[in-house]
C-alpha cells in the first residue's frame, strides 16, 4: 500500500498535536506534584526543601514556553481550521492555566518559609485538606482534558463552589483566630494568602475544564459556574 503527500502531511499534523498532549500532560504532573510537595514542605517546617519547591517551577515555565513555541508553529505552517483549530487553542489556554497552578504552588512554599521563623500554628492544619482538594479538581481536569470527556470536565467545574465553601470557612477560621491572639495575625495573615492561592488553583483547574468543554464541543458552557466564595461578605 503506498502513502501520498497527503497521508504524510495527516501523520505528520497529528504527531505534533500528541508532542503537544505529552507537554501539557507532564506540565501538569509537575504542576500537581509542586503543590504536594509545598504542603509536605509546611507540614514538616523543612524550608530547604521548600525552596527547592520554589526552585522546581523553571521546570514548568519552560515547559509552558515549548507549549507556546509549538503552538506558533502549528499555526505558521498548518493554518489549522474547525476542530484542530479548537485543539491548538486549548492547548495554548490550558498550558498557561497549568503555569500558573505551580505559580501559586511555589508561593505557597515562600510562605512556608517566612511561617518556620515563627511558633507553629494551630490553624494551619486546615491548608493540607483544601490543597488535596484543589489538587484533585487540577487532576480530574487534566484526565478530562486527556480524553476529551466534556461531561467529566463539567463535574470538575461544579465542584469548583465545594473549593470555594472550604476556602471560605478556613478564612473564616483565621479571622477568628487572629481576633483571639493579636500575636498570631502575621503568622496568619501568610496563612490566609496561601489558602487565597490555593483557592485560586481550583479557579484554573476550572479554567481547564471549561476549555475542554469547548474543545469538545466548539461553544463555551451555558450558565455561570457557582461561587460560594463568600470572604468578601
Amino acid at each position: 500500500m503506498t502513502t501520498t503527500p497527503h497521508d504524510h502531511i495527516v501523520k505528520s499534523y497529528d504527531s505534533e498535536l500528541k508532542r503537544l498532549d505529552g507537554e501539557i500532560k507532564r506540565m501538569g504532573e509537575i504542576a500537581i506534584a509542586q503543590l504536594d510537595a509545598a504542603i509536605d514542605v509546611l507540614q514538616r517546617r523543612d524550608s530547604q526543601a521548600a525552596m527547592r519547591v520554589v526552585a522546581n517551577d523553571e521546570a514548568i515555565d519552560q515547559l509552558e514556553h515549548e507549549v507556546s513555541h509549538d503552538v506558533l508553529r502549528l499555526l505558521a505552517l498548518r493554518q489549522p481550521m474547525a476542530r484542530d483549530l479548537r485543539e491548538v487553542y486549548a492547548a495554548l489556554r490550558i498550558s498557561a492555566d497549568i503555569e500558573r497552578i505551580g505559580d501559586y504552588a511555589a508561593n505557597v512554599a515562600k510562605r512556608s518559609i517566612v511561617l518556620n521563623q515563627t511558633a507553629p500554628v494551630s490553624a494551619a492544619r486546615g491548608l493540607p485538606a483544601l490543597a488535596k482538594l484543589a489538587n484533585t479538581l487540577v487532576r480530574e481536569a487534566l484526565d478530562a482534558y486527556a480524553s476529551r470527556d466534556a461531561d467529566r470536565a463539567m463535574a470538575v467545574r461544579s465542584r469548583d463552589a465545594e473549593l470555594d465553601a472550604e476556602y471560605t470557612g478556613l478564612f473564616r477560621e483565621l479571622l477568628t483566630y487572629m481576633a483571639e491572639d493579636p500575636r498570631q495575625i502575621t503568622a496568619c495573615t501568610h496563612l490566609l494568602f496561601m489558602a487565597k492561592n490555593i483557592e485560586r488553583i481550583g479557579d484554573h483547574a476550572t479554567n481547564i475544564a471549561e476549555n475542554t468543554w469547548f474543545l469538545v464541543h466548539g461553544e463555551q458552557p451555558e450558565g455561570e459556574r457557582e461561587k460560594r466564595d463568600l470572604t468578601s461578605q
